[in-house]
């Protein structure tokens, strides 16, 4: 058996994840089931859209809902609003970056499952997020990307308030 890396996950990535559960096995998927079993009731299944397309929309419903499945069991919830060594990157940091252009950005270090580059969310798991775990301001960090290696000042590290 081999040992997984934990599943990390903030609060509101499982939060998202658990939505999207019930609204497929709560909403959609009684819908496509009451509109397959309505086409079946028709007779002739071969030519019949509704069935068709309905059987292919279960599939791929029941194959999300076992992958959400999957990733609730696995998954290991950590707040980064209770994070307490607040000086350095850790899972849930939002860093602010300078490349050496002096080009910033703000990314937050999430869980795979919820990453979104186009948001700025990037997985702990990145080639990025890894070089920049465990780097306090001011530190400089190569990330090794496909185009080759780019350098990165830490600017500001910072997490959600503590409730």
């Amino acid at each position: 058996m081999t040992d997984r890396p934990p599943r990390f996950i903030t609060p509101q990535g499982f939060a998202r994840i658990r939505a999207e559960y019930e609204q497929l096995f709560g909403e959609e998927r009684p819908k496509i089931v009451d509109i397959v079993s309505w086409a079946a009731s028709l007779g002739d299944r071969s030519e019949n859209a509704d069935y068709l397309y309905g059987k292919k929309r279960l599939r791929e419903i029941d194959h999300r809902l076992s992958y959400l499945s999957k990733v609730m069991k696995s998954a290991k919830v950590v707040d980064p609003a209770k994070q307490e060594q607040r000086d350095t990157v850790r899972f849930g940091a939002i860093v602010e970056l300078a490349d050496e252009n002096d080009d910033r950005r703000v990314v937050t270090l999430v869980g795979e499952d919820e990453s979104d580059a186009s948001e700025g969310r990037i997985s702990w798991a990145a080639p990025i997020a890894r070089a920049l775990i465990g780097a306090r301001v001011g530190d400089e960090r190569i990330v090794r990307l496909p185009a080759g290696e780019k350098s990165y000042e830490i600017l500001r590290i910072s997490y959600p308030p503590q409730a």
